[in-house]
């Protein structure tokens, strides 16, 4: 008989699957790394569970102990599978940005969830970073995981995720295209896959209002970069030590607005029901398409599932509440034509500034291409209905 002598036991070995119609346009061979088959449905389950098993060989963790991190949402569910298996408490400290399908899951799995405010600085006594640091220290036999500086989180993409992306590409891979939060993934895989062969290119998706991207061309860290965001799983306001900026080649920014539709589109045009930072990763792809050939090979990790979306991407009302999608009526080809006017007086007036300047201006060129694209009959949304269309935030 074949069978799993827990569900730990079935982390990993997650499929690499060829995308079609939505990087049609791309010459490159892309493959997309779906980590929604790992049991807790992301990424993060091989890392909490390394984190865990390091902590109880060197004796942080201890039987019977309680586990207390602060999360987005999926590594709370990697490290509750564990305390399942293994006898642990689990407390999960998070921010109220994240959907509430992530905080239904963990407290399914017996873990007790703490809500932290999103807009206040890191430092600050109310913020998760501080309250799950506070937590850990305050009660009894607990273990504080800090998966941002824990070396176990990229270590565990190091023996894990890197080798079943080398083995599974035949050695072919050239570029790796990740979404970067805590670093692990991307620091792992990057360390690995750059020992095997030190031109393949890594590339990691950020998003508008995290400091990544400025900082690895800089090296300036850069107060006026962080604002509110509401791409969930990628980007910081802090550096995490996970992030190893010397395995990186290059970051790439993705809006708000372009991951949510592609997380859509995603489970419209391949039938892969993904996470936001999945459509994020996607729509940074095809953003640097101009750096991939024909014979290279193109892998993008999808870092989780859509089930823990569908009250926010997945959800219509949500969309248009975000002005991502609005219904078409007449004078529309007029309204696409005079979003970019008011967004380029915006800019003139110098209002905004530093990353979401020049946020403004990259959607001032987008949403020109998209009207442009609609005069000459070619516009299609295949994210949304028939009679929707994609508005650009001003």
């Amino acid at each position: 008989m074949r069978y799993s002598k827990n569900i730990l036991e079935t982390i990993g070995n997650t499929p690499l699957i060829k995308l079609n119609k939505i990087t049609s346009e791309i010459d490159a061979l892309v493959l997309a790394k779906v980590e929604y088959f790992n049991p807790g449905n992301s990424v993060k389950d091989r890392m909490a569970l390394k984190m865990i098993e390091d902590a109880e060989k060197d004796g942080r963790l201890k039987p019977g102990g309680t586990i207390v991190e602060g999360t987005s949402g999926n590594t709370g569910m990697g490290l509750a599978l564990a305390a399942i298996v293994k006898g642990y408490k689990l407390i999960c400290v998070s921010t109220d940005k994240q959907s509430k399908e992530k905080f239904d899951v963990l407290k399914a799995v017996g873990a007790k969830v703490i809500v932290c405010p999103t807009d206040v600085k890191p430092d600050d006594p109310k913020s998760y970073y501080s309250t799950s640091k506070r937590i850990g220290e305050e009660t009894p036999n607990a273990w504080y995981v800090n998966q941002y500086d824990n070396p176990s989180n990229s270590s565990a993409h190091y023996e894990s995720t890197g080798p079943e992306i080398w083995s599974q590409t035949d050695g072919k891979i050239t570029h790796f295209v990740v979404g970067v939060g805590t670093g692990g993934t991307i620091s792992g895989v990057a360390k690995f896959l750059k020992e095997k062969n030190p031109n393949i290119m890594i590339w990691g998706i950020d998003t508008y209002g995290s400091v990544f991207k400025k900082y690895h061309e800089t090296g300036i860290f850069d107060e006026k970069e962080i604002y509110p965001y509401v791409t969930e799983g990628i980007g910081e306001d802090i550096l995490p030590k996970n992030v190893d900026f010397d395995l990186i080649d290059a970051f790439e920014k993705v809006t708000d607005e372009d991951a949510a539709l592609y997380t859509r589109k995603l489970a419209k045009e391949e039938g892969i029901f993904a996470g936001n930072s999945c459509g994020a990763a996607v729509r940074g792809v095809i953003q640097l398409e101009k750096h991939f050939k024909k014979d290279d090979v193109v892998v993008v990790l999808l870092h989780d599932s859509g089930s823990r979306y569908v009250g926010k991407m997945y959800n219509d009302e949500w969309m248009k509440e975000n002005n991502f999608l609005t219904q078409l009526g007449e004078g529309f080809e007029n309204m696409m034509d005079s979003i970019p006017e008011k967004v380029e007086n915006k800019i003139r007036r110098n209002e905004g500034s530093g990353g979401e300047w020049k946020r403004l201006q990259d959607q001032v060129n987008r949403i020109k291409q998209q009207a442009k694209k609609l005069r000459e009959g070619s516009f299609q949304n295949s994210t949304a209905k028939p009679d929707t269309f994609i508005k650009r935030k001003t």
